[in-house]
Order: structure tokens, then C-alpha cells, then sequence
């Protein structure tokens, strides 16, 4: 009974001088709806970064070159110095992967490789149609790297395998690329010839299939791709003979379902320590997808808790506030205090009724900083194109910090009261 008594003097009180509690439960509010649309944001990014990364596909493998750390050298007469930095080196034709040690690793493990993906940037450049122009990437691809990106064909057909060995100027464009050109009329499209232009040279191609590509708006952010352009996939050789190159900086491996791909990943990095053990500077690393995703999972995770610590300290400026003005408070019911001491109140009433009203005070502050940050979590995470989560943990704990807060910076104030001396408080003009 007595607890429902002090309840309603609260708000009796906050309705009394309703701007000062509005402008007291402000840091509240400020700092809770930040760190719930923080989280929200954080954990609707994590989930689309991990939905993108699973959908390339779960037993991805990636092979690729990197620089071996350096460690200090101690001479005989124990002179410690610093060998030269292996990141400075330039990397030379011979130092890439070639294809003869691909097909050894493929041989070495038939029974784990589901299909090796290899492709080779040609540079971006521009298609024009009539008075129609798309920008195209040029990628010059295999079938591994179709399975491994999950591409699929919508009209027309892949390349041969006599097209792939003789690099034929074929491409296989986007349904993008049809629909900006050619008003998304695909029989227009496949058999064309067109002319892309990069830079300053131009290569005819023969379109002879559409693709398409399913890519969430994080798959976007993360690759880097924007606007109109889109990518077009000619034979992985027909780009080999343009780059006079037929070695790679790294490359993926699809492993066979049933194998694990961190497993794989241990053994393709040792296999290819032979080849590399005379190299200085670099050597070939492999990771799979799951670890990418672990990784960048845990990395989101770290920025958002981050981010959330700076809002926190909002709330504790808005406890701040809540004891100043519960100090306040009091000043000005002294003589309310020193009459309900006069006639027998104890000190632990007195005590409970400011704690309870400076907990109501971050409560009220806090059911309306949920609100809003609900709200500006789903709203950021729909700008972003990312299905919002918010985060049903982080509101009960945002709740129950606003709960304690209340208490934490009440009870000075609220035992100051409890403690005054009520003859003194009645004489308080």
C-alpha cells in the first residue's frame, strides 16, 4: 500500500513541474534510444553480412598470396637488426600462382575439390547500343567461378570448352545490362555484337547468354559496386591473352559437400608451402568462407559494443541530472518533508518516496527511449537495405539499467531527505 502511496506522489510530482521532468528524463532518453538503435543497426548489418557471405556459398576456400612477417635477426656478435621489409618487395610474374601448381593441388585432393574458381579483372569500360550506353566490368571467368558465386544462366548458354581453350571473344552479360540497353529484351541481346571500351582500346565481344545474380545491398557496400555497372564475363584465356598472363594472386576452391573447409584451407596452405619455402617475402595463405564470416561477425560485434559504450555515457550524464534535480527537489518540499517526519514518518518512508520517484523519472525516461530507438534502429537499417533486428535482450537490459539508475543517483538525495531534522525543515522558509 505504502509503495502504490509513493507511486502516485511521483507522478503526481513529475505532473507538477512536467518540463523540468522532461528536460531531466532528456539525457535518459538521448542515451537509451542511442544505444538501442545502435545494436539494432549493429546486429541487422551483421546479419546481412553473414546472410551475403553464407550465400556465396558455405565451402568456399580462399587461396591467395600474402607477406610473410619478419622477424628480427640477431648477428653473431648479437647486433639486433630488422631485415627488409617483405611488403616493399615487388611481386613478380614468377612469384604468382600458376596454373600447373592448381592442377597439382586438384590432383593431390580429387576427392575434396568440388571445382576450383579462376577469374581475371580486364578493367571497366562502356557499352554503347544505339543511343543507349551501360558500364560493364570485364571479368574473365571459368566454370568454378560461376558455381562459386552462385551465378545462373537466364537465356543463352556458358561457353564450350573449345570456346574456354581457344579464348573466344564471347561474354555473357547481366539481365541488368539487358534491361539498360536493350530495353530488357533478351532475344535482342543474346548474338549481338558489341564493342566494350576501356580507356583508350576496345575489344569486340559476342553476347551468348544472360546471367543472373541475386545481391543483398551489403553484398553491394562490401564489393564496392554501384550505379549501372555491372559485370560481364568473357572466357577466362580470351583475358589471359589480354593481361599476357596466365598466373593468379589467389584463386577459390568450392570443397566437396561432407568435407569442412577450415580443414581443406590447413591442408591447401601446406601444400603450398613447397613451392614457396625459397620465396622472401611471400608465401600463400588459405581461409575459408566460415572463418571470414566469424571474422567479420566478431568485428561488427566489437564496433557496435564500442559505439555503445560512447551512448552510454549519456546515461550516465542523464543520472547525473536526475540527482541534481531530485537535489532540487527536496530543497524546495523541506517543509513537506519536516511535516510528514512531525506526524511520525519514518525515516525509511521518506527515504523510498525519492528513490521511487527518481526511478519512475529514468523508467518513464527510458519506456520512451525505447521507443525511439526502436524506431531509428529500423529506420536506419531500412536506408541501409538491410531487414531490421532489433534486439529484444538489449531493451530488457536498457530497461533495467534505466531501473538502476534511478536508484544509484536517487538514494543521495533521497537520504539526504530521510535525514533532515524536522524542526529545522519546518522552519525552512
Amino acid at each position: 500500500m505504502m509503495f502504490l502511496e509513493n507511486l502516485r506522489l511521483a507522478f503526481s510530482s513529475l505532473m507538477a513541474n512536467k518540463m523540468r521532468a522532461v528536460l531531466t528524463m532528456l539525457g535518459i532518453i538521448i542515451g537509451i534510444s542511442a544505444v538501442i538503435a545502435i545494436i539494432t543497426v549493429g546486429n541487422s548489418l551483421s546479419a546481412s553480412v553473414t546472410d551475403s557471405m553464407s550465400s556465396l556459398g558455405a565451402n568456399n576456400v580462399n587461396i591467395y598470396l600474402d607477406y610473410k612477417e619478419v622477424e628480427d635477426e640477431v648477428t653473431e656478435e648479437g647486433y639486433i637488426f630488422k631485415p627488409d621489409d617483405p611488403t616493399k618487395a615487388r611481386i613478380t610474374e614468377e612469384d604468382l600462382i600458376s596454373k600447373d601448381m592448381i592442377k597439382e593441388l586438384c590432383a593431390t585432393y580429387p576427392d575434396e575439390i568440388y571445382a576450383v574458381a579462376l577469374e581475371r579483372q580486364v578493367g571497366t569500360g562502356e557499352v554503347t547500343v544505339g543511343k543507349e550506353t551501360a558500364k560493364v566490368n570485364m571479368i574473365g571467368a571459368n566454370v568454378g567461378d560461376f558455381v562459386s558465386n552462385n551465378i545462373e544462366m537466364t537465356a543463352g548458354r556458358f561457353f564450350t570448352e573449345q570456346e574456354m581453350s581457344d579464348g573466344r571473344m564471347l561474354a555473357i552479360v547481366s539481365k541488368k545490362f539487358v534491361d539498360s540497353v536493350y530495353d530488357g529484351v533478351i532475344d535482342d541481346a543474346v548474338g549481338e555484337n558489341v564493342n566494350v571500351y576501356i580507356g583508350d582500346k576496345f575489344y569486340p565481344v559476342t553476347i551468348v547468354g544472360v546471367y543472373t545474380k541475386e545481391e543483398s545491398t551489403m553484398t553491394t557496400m562490401l564489393v564496392g559496386s554501384s550505379g549501372k555497372t555491372t559485370d560481364m564475363y568473357i572466357p577466362l584465356v580470351a583475358s589471359e591473352k589480354i593481361a599476357h598472363s596466365d598466373r593468379y594472386q589467389g584463386f577459390s576452391v568450392v570443397t566437396t559437400a561432407g568435407v569442412n573447409a577450415d580443414e581443406f584451407a590447413k591442408k591447401a596452405k601446406s601444400f603450398f608451402k613447397t613451392y614457396y619455402r625459397n620465396n622472401k617475402s611471400l608465401y600463400v595463405d588459405a581461409m575459408s568462407l566460415k572463418t571470414v564470416v566469424e571474422y567479420l561477425d566478431k568485428t561488427m560485434g566489437s564496433i557496435t559494443s564500442a559505439i555503445s559504450i560512447v551512448a552510454c555515457i549519456a546515461l550516465l550524464v542523464g543520472g547525473i541530472g536526475v540527482m541534481n534535480i531530485m537535489l532540487v527537489s527536496i530543497t524546495e518540499r523541506t517543509r513537506e518533508i519536516g511535516t510528514r517526519k512531525a506526524l511520525g514518518a519514518p525515516n525509511s518512508a521518506i527515504r523510498m518516496q525519492f528513490i521511487i520517484e527518481a526511478a519512475v523519472i529514468c523508467i518513464v525516461g527510458g519506456i520512451i527511449g525505447i521507443i525511439l530507438g526502436v524506431a531509428a534502429g529500423c529506420g536506419l537499417a531500412a536506408a541501409l537495405g538491410t531487414p531490421a533486428t532489433p534486439s529484444v535482450g538489449s531493451i530488457i537490459l536498457s530497461l533495467t539499467c534505466s531501473m538502476a539508475i534511478g536508484i544509484f543517483f536517487g538514494y543521495y538525495p533521497a537520504n539526504k531527505a530521510a535525514k533532515m531534522d524536522p524542526i529545522e525543515a519546518l522552519r525552512y522558509e
